[in-house]
C-alpha cells in the first residue's frame, strides 16, 4: 500500500480568552493603537445588535439575525479587504458590512423589509444579504472569476455558516473556484449551530477547513473570537488571491451566544450552562483585556466609546424611522433592468389600487 496524499489543517490564535498573547503578534498588531478601530467596530456591532432586537420586539423591523459573540469574524475579515474588493455576505454579517461602509440605517431598512436597504451608498459593488443557504458562495465564485477574466486585482470574499458547508452549492462553488483559480476567499463562521442542529450532527468531518482541501486548495482554521487571528488569516488569504494564488477557505471557530434569529428560541435545544460557559471566550472582552494589559486602553476611554456607539446607533434608528415608506411601485424596481410585460401589467394594477402613501415604519 502506498500513501499518495497527506494534508494538515493549521489552527491560529494570537490572544487567548484572558487577553494574553500566546505568540508574537503579526506586524499590523504590533502597535496596540491599530487594534482600537477593530475594538470600536466590534462594540458598535454589538450595540447595534441589542437595539435591533429591541426594534424587532416592538414591531419596528422584521426578523433579525444577531451576530452576538461573532463580531470578530466580520470585523477581522472586512478590515483586511480593500475598497475595490467585493463582499458577498450571508444574513449574519452586518459587522463586515459596517466596516465596508454600509450604514446602520441601510441595514435597518433591509431588516424592515425595504429593498432600499440593499442599495448601499458606499460599497456599490458589494452584494446584498443572502438568506438562502450557501447560494452566495456560488455568486462569489462567479464574481471572482469575472475579476480574473477582466485582469482586475480584486478579490471576492464570501461568508457562510457551518451548516452551509453541508450544501451542494458550497461544494460546487469551491470546485469551480479551484478549477479556475479564481480570486475567492470563503469564510466559514463555525458558530457550532445550524439553527437547532449542532455541528457534531450535521457533518463528521474533523474540521470544516479540510473541505477546501478536497476541492484542491488551502483551508485553515482560526480562533474566531480572536480578531487578530482572523485579520491575519484574512490578510494572507486575500493577498494570495489578489496576486494569482487562487482561492482559500478560513474556518473561524466561534459560538452563537444568542438565538439563531429573533424567530428562534434556542433554550428549547441548548443547554444554558454550556452557553454561559461560552461567554468566557467572546471576542470583545478578550480584545479589551489585551488592550488594558498593554496599557493601550482605560476605563474612561471605554465609557466614552460606549456613549459614542450608543449615540451612533440611536441616530441611525432615528434616520430609519423617519424614512418615508417605499412606494407601491418599489416592489417592481429591483429585479429587472426592463420590466417584462407581465409584470408591467401587475405594476399598473397595483398602482391603480394602491392606498395613499405616508406614515412611518412599523
Amino acid at each position: 500500500m502506498t500513501t499518495i496524499a497527506r494534508f494538515q489543517v493549521e489552527y491560529t490564535r494570537f490572544v487567548d480568552p484572558q487577553g494574553e498573547a500566546t505568540q508574537p503578534l503579526p506586524e499590523f498588531a504590533l502597535d496596540p493603537a491599530a487594534l482600537i478601530p477593530l475594538y470600536r467596530a466590534m462594540l458598535l456591532t454589538r450595540t447595534f445588535d441589542t437595539k435591533a432586537i429591541a426594534l424587532q420586539r416592538t414591531g419596528k423591523i422584521g426578523t433579525f439575525a444577531s451576530a452576538l459573540g461573532q463580531e470578530a469574524i466580520g470585523v477581522g475579515v472586512a478590515s483586511a479587504m480593500r475598497a475595490e474588493d467585493v463582499l458577498v455576505p450571508s444574513y449574519r454579517d452586518h459587522a463586515a458590512q459596517f466596516m465596508r461602509g454600509v450604514t446602520m440605517s441601510e441595514s435597518l431598512l433591509y431588516w424592515g423589509g425595504d429593498e432600499r436597504g440593499s442599495n448601499f451608498a458606499v460599497p456599490r459593488d458589494d452584494f446584498p444579504i443572502c438568506v438562502p443557504i450557501a447560494t452566495q458562495v456560488c455568486h462569489a465564485a462567479g464574481a471572482a472569476y469575472a475579476f480574473k477574466l477582466r485582469r482586475e486585482a480584486r478579490v471576492a470574499v464570501s461568508f457562510l455558516g457551518d451548516g452551509a458547508t453541508s450544501k451542494g452549492d458550497f461544494y460546487e462553488a469551491l470546485n469551480f473556484a479551484a478549477a479556475w483559480q479564481a480570486p475567492l476567499v470563503v469564510v466559514v463562521n463555525n458558530n457550532q449551530w445550524a439553527i437547532s442542529v449542532p455541528r457534531s450532527v450535521q457533518t463528521v468531518a474533523q474540521t470544516l477547513a479540510q473541505k477546501a482541501i478536497a476541492a484542491g486548495f488551502e483551508g485553515c482554521q482560526v480562533d474566531g473570537n480572536d480578531v487578530i487571528a482572523v485579520r491575519h488569516a484574512a490578510q494572507q488569504a486575500i493577498e494570495k488571491a489578489r496576486t494569482g494564488g487562487g482561492p482559500s477557505l478560513i474556518e473561524a471557530i466561534s459560538y452563537r451566544l444568542g438565538d439563531h434569529t429573533t424567530a428562534d428560541d434556542a433554550t428549547r435545544y441548548r443547554d444554558p450552562e454550556v452557553v454561559q460557559q461560552q461567554w468566557a471566550f467572546e471576542p470583545i472582552v478578550r480584545l479589551r483585556s489585551y488592550l488594558l494589559r498593554v496599557n493601550a486602553w482605560s476605563q474612561q476611554e471605554e465609557e466614552q466609546l460606549v456613549k459614542e456607539c450608543t449615540n451612533a446607533v440611536n441616530e441611525a434608528v432615528e434616520a430609519y424611522l423617519a424614512m418615508p415608506p417605499p412606494t407601491t411601485a418599489a416592489m417592481f424596481d429591483h429585479l429587472y433592468a426592463t420590466l417584462p410585460a407581465a409584470l408591467q401589467e401587475q405594476r399598473d394594477t397595483a398602482l391603480h389600487f394602491a392606498p395613499p402613501q405616508g406614515g412611518e415604519h412599523g
